[in-house]
């Protein structure tokens, strides 16, 4: 997810197109928030660890 993100972020940025520059920003934010709390232990859907 957070390799999704920064891929829509870079093509973005490089196109001009500001909403998958939003979309881009909004998965990398929330594959960071289940990679840490995925890395602290709480379960995340249902799984110990988040990849």
């Amino acid at each position: 997810m957070i390799v999704l993100g920064i891929i829509l972020l870079v093509i973005g940025l490089v196109a001009g197109v500001s909403i998958l520059w939003t979309i881009g920003m909004i998965l990398v934010v929330i594959g960071v928030i289940l990679w840490v709390l995925g890395s602290v232990g709480h379960a995340v859907g249902g799984r110990r660890h988040y990849w």
